[in-house]
Formats: C-alpha cells, structure tokens, sequence
C-alpha cells in the first residue's frame, strides 16, 4: 500500500505511540479548555502547529467529535494554498502515525475527486505537509479503524461547494460523516512579517483581543465569506479554505452555531516577538 509517511514525527509531535498516549492523556486532563456542552458534534476547527504548542485543543476538538458515535468516514481539510491554487485530494494509499497507518477512504475519495474536479495527491510522493499531518494520531487514537479523506481547500468561494458537496456524496454513498478543518490564526511579528500594531504587549493583546477574536467570532456564526474576507484582508487565518469548507459541511450537516473549546497563542507558551494564534471550535 502506498504510504505518506510521518515526515514531523519526532519533531513536531512524539514519534512513538507510547510517548504520543501519554501526551494525548495529558492534553485531556487540560483544565484550560473549558468543558464543552454535550451535543452531538459533527465538524470542527483546530490548529496545527507543534503539539507543545497547540495540540491539547486539537487533541480536544477531535476527541468531542467521538459525541455523536463512530462514523464511516472522517474528511480532513487543510493545507497551505493561495486563492488561485487547485483543491486538492489524497485518493489511495495509507498515512503513517506512531499508532500505525489510517486508511484512505479511496472510492468516497476517488468519487470527490472525480464530482468536484479535485487535483489527485500522491502519498508516497507527497511534500511534508503539517496542516494534516499534525492531526492524523489523534484521529487514529481516537478512531482507530475509521478511514479518512485528506483534501486541500483554497481559500476562495470554492471551499464551500467542497464542503456541502462532501456532504451530499456522502449521504449518496450511505456513509456517516465527520469533518475536520485545520488553521491556525494570526501569524504576527517579524518572523512573518506582519506586525501593524508594533511589538510587546500592546502587540499581543491586539493579535489575542482583537485580529484572531474577529476571525472566531466568524467561525462561531458560520460565516463563510466573512471567515474569506477577514482571512484575505486581516491575515488571520492561514488556512481559511480549510475553515470555510467544514463551516459549510457542518451547515450541511444541519449545525447551527458553534462552540468555543479554547484559544490560546504560542506567546502563552514561549514569548516571543512573533506569535500565532490557535482556536478549537465545534459545530453543532
């Protein structure tokens, strides 16, 4: 089976499964993230950036989404894309993670591919790719026999036919369904070049109060073009398509509003002139 390996493993996150468990118990113990109330979650919204610095909310995210039960299928949107870049779609083969491989779902994925015109990605050939990467051992320790489809969501109105359609093929196909977008938020200070509210802790507080706050409000009232414009125009999403392709998967899906698991900034954990901001959300 052609395989995309785990090219951040040890790095990014542990490489073994006993080190990655152990990580995860501690993720859940968490008392930062506030408790969610009980619904059955269908899509959410989490960061990816190195688990130290936000994968207790991805970890969190993820696991509330075991509320509604155990689906056939999980889609997984992410990857870093411009506006005019193709969507994209992993349609055969495996994704390794310390907890062994997850499969890829290949006829819902080949019936995407083939419906929406999506660009194929290899496996095995693929670049190193940390907006999926990063969640695919929490989605094999928590559903462990659940195959996924890795797809790559511009940031452009064409995210959203994405979303709903994936919505559509699924319930054609007989297959329950559970989504999953990745982002992070503002990307702020000289390492990225962007800092329109100078440096220090007036810096900070505006990334944290102000720039990623306007772009969780829009996740939270699924606001699809708004999540496009402020993303384009404010840089507080890195991937926005990702976002506004499970937004409209989870309106699909029949949710209404979503739920704030927690927000925190990798200032919080080592500060630094240059931060980003990470949200966990949930639609129900």
């Amino acid at each position: 089976m052609d395989m995309k390996r785990a090219d951040f493993a040890g790095s990014w996150y542990p490489a073994t499964a006993p080190a990655c468990e152990k990580e995860i118990l501690e993720f859940l113990d968490d008392t930062s993230i506030r408790p969610l109330p009980e619904k059955a979650y269908r899509a959410g919204i989490v960061p990816h950036a190195g688990w130290f610095f936000s994968g207790a909310l991805a970890c969190r995210v993820i696991h509330t989404l075991r509320s509604g039960g155990v689906p056939d299928v999980i889609v997984l949107f992410g990857k870093h894309l411009g506006p005019r870049d193709s969507a994209t779609v992993m349609v055969k083969g495996g994704l390794e993670t310390p907890f062994g491989p997850i499969a890829i779902h290949e006829p819902f994925a080949l019936s995407l591919a083939d419906t929406l015109n999506l660009s194929i990605e290899g496996t095995s050939s693929a670049r190193p790719e940390n907006t999926r990467e990063l969640q695919f051992p929490f989605i094999r320790y928590f559903f462990p026999d659940v195959p996924i489809v890795p797809v790559g969501a511009p940031p452009a109105p064409l995210s959203a036919t994405i979303g709903r359609e994936t919505v559509r093929m699924a319930r054609a196909m007989g297959l329950s369904l559970r989504v999953i977008g990745s982002t992070d938020l503002t990307h702020y200070g000289p390492n990225y070049g962007y800092s329109p509210a100078g440096r220090g802790a007036q810096a900070v507080d505006w990334v944290k109060q102000e720039n990623d706050r306007r772009m969780i409000d829009r996740m939270l009232a699924m606001d699809e073009q708004g999540i496009l414009n402020e993303a384009l125009t404010a840089y507080n999403a890195c991937c926005p398509g990702a976002v506004v392709a499970a937004v409209a998967a989870a309106r699909a899906m029949g949710a209404e509003h979503g739920d704030l698991a927690g927000y925190t900034t990798s200032y919080d954990k080592r500060p630094d002139d240059s931060l980003v901001g990470y949200a966990g959300v949930l639609f129900s």
